[in-house]
């Protein structure tokens, strides 16, 4: 008889082969990467783009144990998919659609993983490689009309609410007049939308590392549209409020408006946290 092998211990590193596609792929894809990251250099509610790449690795070491418990081996398959990946890739950069060619970017790294360590490692991906996903622009099709409808209604609820706190406030599409003669224009980094698409890489990876049941990790990760939505809609009020007070100018584009802003997202952060405490606590002990 002789001892089967072993599948604990450190996995095998790649021969120098699997060295040279992890090259051929890093050349590949870097031109899909660069074209992102200069979108998130330029538009604000996307520079957590950069953090992205970051965080997906750390929680790919860190599931290094789950990692070496199981023994790579090659999946012929994954390449046959990898190559489809990597053909849409093309076809996204070559048509300028982000969207599409940073899906296919994700697609193609899990694909590369698939086929030179196996679908137990793959399995034990899942999670880094779809967070990846974070990073890719939303396309404009998809989020343009979402703007202009939520942009709507956070005018007519902050109209509603300033006009029930007796500030006198009427409205005009999205330009809110205010007591003294002055008009405040809803932008679109005011629709809701900007606070979501931050807030949710946040809540996901809460819901990750800090819950253990699916139920919690829904709650929380659904929790993020309403949390954004409402400090958002906060941010508007006492914005018309302090324009009312001190002038348009002064609450729109000096410092308060910033600090203001600044504010609502570390609230929003600190109650997505203090959400996930709560549901952690409700979640019944691991057997």
């Amino acid at each position: 008889m002789t001892a089967s092998p072993s599948t604990t211990g450190p996995a095998p590193g790649l021969a120098p082969l699997e060295w040279f596609a992890v090259g051929v792929l890093a050349v590949v894809l870097a031109p899909g990467l660069l074209a992102m990251a200069a979108v998130w250099g330029t538009t604000d509610y996307l520079s957590h783009g950069f953090l992205i790449p970051l965080v997906s690795l750390w929680v790919w070491l860190r599931e290094r144990p789950r990692r070496d418990a199981i023994a790579p081996e090659r999946a012929p398959l994954g390449s046959a998919w990898l190559g489809l990946a990597l053909l849409v890739y093309a076809a996204g950069l070559l048509s300028n659609a982000m969207w599409l060619h940073g899906t296919a970017l994700v697609a193609a790294v899990a694909c590369a993983v698939w086929w030179l360590r196996g679908p137990g490692w793959l399995r034990v991906a899942a999670f880094p490689l779809g967070y990846l996903l974070f990073m890719v622009p939303p396309p404009g099709s998809w989020t343009t009309p979402l703007i202009v409808r939520l942009q709507l209604w956070v005018s007519v609820v902050a109209v509603d609410a300033l006009n029930l706190l007796g500030e006198g406030v009427r409205r005009e599409g999205n330009v809110m007049h205010l007591s003294n003669g002055q008009g405040l224009f809803v932008a679109e980094a005011c629709s809701g939308v900007t606070s979501v698409i931050t807030l949710a890489p946040l809540g996901v990876l809460l819901a990750y590392l800090a819950l253990g049941r699916s139920w919690s990790r829904a709650c929380l990760i659904a929790s993020v549209v309403p949390l954004a939505m409402v400090g958002n809609l906060a941010r508007v009020i006492l914005t018309a409020m302090l324009a009312a007070r001190y002038g348009a100018r002064v609450a729109a584009e000096g410092p308060p408006h910033l600090l203001l802003g600044l504010v609502t997202y570390v609230v929003g952060v600190g109650l997505l946290i203090g959400f996930a405490f709560l549901l952690r606590r409700a979640e019944p002990p691991a057997a």
